[in-house]
């Protein structure tokens, strides 16, 4: 099997995850896929297969050499996100994309001016949607790589290296994918996300990320009876949005410049929830963020009444640049290396984002992001090139290798 069949293998399964579940994982058919690549994982001869009862896969490829050198992993989630819908996805591939508009289904195209992306792409093998549905390829192509990479590498047994882990889990979409990973049974030095974008993407700085549930407390009174007794919750709302820098929304911003970002609003007079993320590279920033938060719900408490608003915010995860640089720039290293020798030119940049190696990062596992391909994630215009999860493959391959050499 080829990369490209196992990648479209894996599109099949709906693994869309849940904010709104408490469950883990978030949905029961994220675990329906997670049966099945278990299954793969003992079919392709990979030692130590086991998943736990909340779908965490964990797998070993035996080293080949006898010196002790570090213990590495490669990472990947298998849920999609809940953005768009990961139902009865029609993948179909564009072979030698010619730079031309791209006819997803009738009335629905991707077209370079929309998506300029499209054009460092031309000559290359594209897969890409119905226009309907997401891809899948954040973070199915993560995946389909990794495996791919420990299938060559039992082919290929020239090539030297040790003792490798990789592990592929639920619910990153939801920000909570490494809230149950067993940092210690996966027992490495470091590891390697492959949740990135395009070719060459390297991350080990992302954002410093809160969510914030803001709840307004309306009076309903019949309007024709309403003066100086309704309180409406609903404008209530809209004015505790506008007290946000307009400027500030993720629409606005860009590299390392943080972000207010309303997700949704349920809203009536009674009673008003607004939605938010906060996010900012800074953690001095970060935090000034969550507290204009919460001043902002102070100030419309004076106006309106103690109790009227309520802020509850939470931190999600933390910028893992704290704890990869200084004291861990030897796992990015190996990666530059390796993209080099296979031919692909880095592309270090900051996440506006975060990945389960932030998470991961902060529990003792070094774990940057590296490149799986997919590009405009998230959304029906999703695509993958072919020719990019195989450098991705070849990358993890290398970085395998280069390991075995590795003296701390």
């Amino acid at each position: 099997m080829d990369i490209t069949e196992r990648f479209l293998n894996y599109t099949k399964f709906d693994t869309q995850s849940s904010e709104e579940s408490d469950s883990v994982p978030s949905t029961p058919k994220q675990l329906t896929f997670a049966t099945y690549l278990k299954k793969e994982l003992e079919a392709e001869g990979l030692n130590d297969v086991e998943m736990d009862e909340k779908g965490y896969i964990y797998a070993t490829l035996k080293a080949n050499i006898e010196e002790k050198v570090p213990t590495i992993g490669f990472i990947s989630h298998y849920d999609t996100s809940p953005d768009c819908s990961g139902a009865d996805i029609h993948p179909q591939i564009v072979r030698q994309y010619d730079g031309s508009d791209i006819e997803l289904s009738e009335g629905i195209v991707s077209s370079p001016k929309k998506f300029p992306e499209l054009l460092q792409h031309v000559g290359e093998d594209l897969i890409v949607t119905d226009g309907h549905t997401l891809l899948g390829a954040d973070d199915k192509a993560g995946i389909a790589e990794i495996v791919q990479a420990m299938v060559y590498l039992q082919e290929h047994k020239e090539i030297k290296h040790g003792k490798i882990r990789i592990a592929f889990n639920p619910d990153e979409e939801i920000g909570r994918g490494a809230q149950h990973f067993d940092v210690e049974q996966f027992g490495c030095e470091w590891a390697y996300t492959m949740d990135g974008g395009d070719v060459g993407e390297l991350e080990f700085e992302n954002f410093n990320a809160a969510s914030a549930k803001i709840v307004i407390r309306g009076i309903s009174v019949h309007p024709g009876y309403a003066k100086g007794k309704m309180v409406n919750a609903n404008a209530l709302a809209a004015e505790f949005a506008k007290m946000l820098p307009e400027d500030e929304t993720p629409e606005q911003t860009e590299g390392y410049q943080g972000f207010y970002h309303l997700l949704g609003i349920q809203s009536n007079i009674e009673e008003a929830r607004l939605s938010y993320i906060i996010r900012d590279h800074d953690r001095d920033r970060f935090e000034d963020r969550k507290h204009f938060i919460q001043r902002c719900a102070e100030q419309m408490n004076d106006r309106y009444g103690e109790g009227t608003v309520v802020a509850e915010v939470r931190d999600q995860y933390y910028n893992m640049k704290e704890k990869i640089d200084p004291d861990a720039m030897h796992v990015i290293d190996v990666v530059l290396h390796a993209m080099q020798a296979v031919g692909v030119a880095p592309k270090v940049k900051p996440i506006r984002g975060g990945t389960d190696g932030a998470q991961l990062s902060f529990r003792g596992l070094p774990c940057p992001n590296i490149f799986a391909g997919g590009v405009n994630f998230h959304g029906p215009y999703e695509f993958v090139s072919i020719q990019s999860m195989e450098k991705a493959m070849q990358v993890i391959v290398k970085i395998c290798e280069l390991t075995a050499g590795y003296n701390s």
